[in-house]
């Protein structure tokens, strides 16, 4: 069964705290543009490239990011026990790309901001249609549609992971859009410093 969350909608990801919580996957799924036909040859649009990352911050005050943009890509072992599989470039993958979180850990994180953000291509939100669902060992998948289009800036906070009672995670739909990394960070208070990456 899954749920699909509105806007502002918070839940916790599993009703039975009696349980440890089991591996949290975070996957984000997007579409291409269509190919154009000019006079019968098929001219595909550039591609839009998203990448998935999130901010965390750590119960002892530790904070970071992981995203592929400067090969943060985490570990599931050691803080801040998130890890990213890898960077999907096309959208073509058929799992789209993931964030993966040791919910064995749970205890020591305060909170997530899992975030996207185009790394190519025209910021079209609408086009990429891009969906993310959070999925745990014994509770219900919920979906997060990023179904507001309007926007032209290039990044979007999509959901938010905060601890509760140090045996789940509850996740609420953010989907609010940004001009960049320092902007957003600004926006929930996280207080990191910033420079340019690339991948």
């Amino acid at each position: 069964m899954a749920i699909e969350l509105r806007k502002g909608q918070k839940i916790n990801l599993s009703k039975n705290t009696d349980k440890p919580l089991g591996e949290v996957l975070i996957n984000l799924n997007w579409s291409q543009p269509p190919a154009k036909k000019i006079l019968g040859l098929s001219l595909g649009q550039k591609s839009i490239d998203l990448d998935l990352g999130c901010l965390y911050e750590m119960k002892d005050g530790k904070k970071g990011c992981v995203q592929a943009l400067g090969n943060a890509f985490g570990s599931l072992s050691n803080v801040p026990y998130i890890s990213l599989d890898g960077d999907d470039r096309s959208g073509a993958a058929a799992n789209g790309e993931n964030l993966r979180i040791n919910g064995a850990h749970v205890s020591e994180i305060k909170r997530i901001l899992v975030y996207t953000f185009i790394y190519e291509g025209v910021a079209n939100w609408q086009q990429a249609d891009g969906i993310v669902t959070v999925k745990c060992p014994g509770a219900d998948d919920l979906i997060v549609r990023m179904d507001e289009y309007g926007s032209t800036k290039t990044m979007c906070a999509i959901a938010m992971l905060e601890n509760s009672n140090d045996r789940t995670f509850s996740v609420e739909k953010i989907v609010q859009f940004f001009t960049g990394h320092k902007a957003m960070d600004e926006a929930f208070h996280w207080g990191m410093k910033w420079v340019a990456g690339r991948k």
